[in-house]
């Protein structure tokens, strides 16, 4: 029986929820599905800052979280709604919007916040809400993310070599998914977060424009500059970048403070030119993916989702410096760089109703497989 199921999905971009409405049906591990709508509903300008500003470490009052929360969720909702007109979803997938993450250190778990009121959402729509997906697998020692490889690997076919699909969000994150015959046939599939994607571009961009543009539109400022390679190579020898997957990670590393050093450094070797700083920025996004697959495995071909599709100074990049591999849209293959993760928690709540374990050690280290998600109904 096929089952209709909304997905919403907020990034570490903060601009803003992504949906899909979904059916899925047939067999659980690599289901048939179908796309029926999909959304997108911009926060407004003042919520976007005061999340990212929180992200960041903003101290609140207690009643500024709550209310963050409350408008977070009914941002959810509006998107919701306008993802599924017609009201047919059965069941709703939310990953809430993420101020903090924190990988696992030493003896200790890893935490991870996505701002959401779950039961608000459910009482909201009048639909059961799963949420709270990385809970689950931080209890089980993992990475808590990324979590959408598993889901890659049971929407995309495999083909004749590694494929690997790359989110440009705030982070980029990879899933590199097995070949379909051959000796690799059987290895793990792997995901990890790669470094900074959109986080320190949008900073800079906003930075440099006093806060009049938030992005660099079709990467249009970096293709301006030029790019300091020397000191974009003592970067990547940073310890995150240097570190073997299972990890991630997200603002608390690429975010204002971060951005802050790397401009300090830049002004030490004589770039303040805004273009010049954006372009560098830009070019380290794709340095430190290509130097990931320069370490691991090398792709067949590399499909791009996310909001980054959009920069082409950051996709230009990408193709120059990830040697031998097909560098080209994941929408070629009918996913919209908006849909991607969107249709993830949409399956992966499908997969919580089913009892189906999603969680999964190659990619987040977690000590076991288990199911990822908790419910509530209204």
């Amino acid at each position: 029986m096929a089952t209709t199921v909304l997905g919403l999905m907020s990034g570490t971009s903060a601009d803003g929820v992504d949906g899909v409405l979904v059916r899925f049906w047939g067999n659980t591990q690599r289901p048939s599905w179908r796309l029926l709508n999909s959304a997108h509903h911009p926060y407004p300008v003042d919520l976007q800052q005061r999340i990212v500003a929180a992200g960041q470490g903003k101290p609140l009052p207690a009643a500024a979280w709550l209310q963050l929360e409350q408008e977070i969720t009914k941002a959810q909702a509006v998107c919701a709604r306008a993802a599924d007109p017609k009201n047919c979803a059965q069941l709703v997938g939310c990953h809430g919007q993420t101020l903090w993450h924190q990988p696992p250190h030493l003896q200790l778990l890893g935490s991870s916040w996505q701002s959401l009121n779950a039961a608000a959402l459910a009482e909201m729509l009048q639909k059961p809400v799963v949420s709270n997906f990385r809970a689950a697998d931080l209890a089980r020692g993992g990475q808590g993310a990324p979590l959408v490889p598993r889901t890659d690997q049971a929407l995309l076919p495999a083909v004749g070599g590694w494929r690997a699909v790359l989110n440009l969000g705030g982070i980029a994150n990879v899933t590199l998914l097995p070949p379909a015959h051959g000796p690799d046939q059987t290895k793990p599939l792997r995901g990890w977060d790669c470094g900074p994607a959109n986080s320190l571009i949008d900073l800079a961009v906003q930075f440099f424009s006093a806060g009049a543009r938030s992005y660099d539109q079709d990467g249009s400022w970096a293709l301006e500059g030029k790019v300091q390679e020397e000191l974009l190579q003592q970067w990547l020898k940073e310890p995150y970048l240097q570190k073997a997957p299972p990890k991630s990670t997200g603002r608390e590393l690429y975010g204002r403070q971060d951005l802050e050093a790397r401009l300090l450094s830049l002004k030490k070797a004589g770039i303040e030119a805004a273009a010049d700083v954006i372009a560098t920025l830009t070019a380290f996004s794709a340095a430190a993916v290509a130097a990931d697959l320069d370490r691991g495995i090398k792709p067949l071909e590399l499909l791009i989702s996310g909001g980054g599709c959009r920069n082409k100074a950051l996709m230009l990049q990408l193709q120059n410096r990830c040697h031998g591999v097909w560098v080209r849209p994941l929408s070629e293959l009918g996913i919209g760089h908006q849909e991607r993760e969107a249709l993830a928690f949409a399956l992966l709540a499908w997969w919580q109703q089913r009892g189906f374990a999603a969680g999964i050690p190659s990619v987040t280290g977690a000590k076991r497989c288990g199911l990822l998600g908790q419910l509530v109904r209204p």
